[in-house]
């Protein structure tokens, strides 16, 4: 979903999420999580390696920086495109 077009209060499923549409919602599926409160807390790295394994794929590191966005949201923030984490992820985990 379009970051912002995101209602915090009315977030109930995976795709109200900011940044997360049918097939991101599918890979947290595939993980485990069916809705937005069994995120919070979950390490967006962690996801990311085991989202890798899951599909037996290198996922493009995009996709953690979409994970953090999720995880940043669910913290409070507010909701931001996916890139506005790109700079963060290369400093906090370096090249994947």
């Amino acid at each position: 979903m379009n970051p912002a077009k995101v209602v915090r209060e009315k977030v109930r499923v995976l795709t109200d999420l900011p940044n997360i549409g049918p097939a991101a919602a599918r890979d947290y599926e595939r993980l485990g999580y069916a809705s937005p409160e069994q995120l919070r807390g979950v390490d967006p790295l962690q996801l990311y390696h085991a989202l890798c394994l899951a599909t037996s794929t290198r996922h493009d590191p995009c996709m953690l920086d979409t994970f953090m966005s999720v995880a940043d949201f669910l913290d409070g923030a507010e909701p931001a495109p996916w890139w506005h984490y790109t700079a963060q992820r290369k400093e906090r985990y370096g090249q994947l």
